[in-house]
């Protein structure tokens, strides 16, 4: 027996303007929506498509009433593909991401930045060739 990873469920204020960010930070698009939630993916899953392999998660933004008090115990990193990783955090930051301290020190390679609720998330090397 075994599972599959599907989905990342973000307990949140407002689902539709983090699944937004979300799109726009990873190229997704909203697969489902109903009251109080939204599910972004790469793709459209399928029960037969998780059955036969393991596909990229789904994130889902599931509305609470509540807001976030601590730090993320679990987060998400990225890795630009396309630009460098300095170029991807100017983007994020016009999307409404800010840079935050979580304790990492200075000297690292990677970025700490939370979404728009506060979220953290990391920015890892690019993987966009290099010249």
């Amino acid at each position: 027996m075994t599972s599959r990873f599907t989905e990342l469920t973000v307990d949140c204020r407002d689902p539709e303007r983090l699944a937004a960010f979300w799109c726009a930070v990873l190229d997704f698009k909203v697969i489902d929506r109903s009251e109080g939630k939204v599910e972004i993916g790469s793709w459209v899953p399928t029960v037969e498509d998780v059955r036969a392999r393991q596909m990229p998660p789904t994130l889902q933004f599931i509305q609470v009433p509540e807001g976030k008090t601590a730090k993320n115990r679990l987060h998400l990193d990225v890795s630009p593909i396309d630009c460098s990783t300095e170029d991807e955090v100017s983007r994020l930051l016009g999307l409404g991401a800010t840079t935050t301290d979580v304790g990492q020190g200075s000297d690292l390679n990677w970025v700490v930045m939370a979404d728009p609720e506060g979220n953290e998330f990391d920015v890892l090397r690019t993987l966009a060739p290099q010249n």
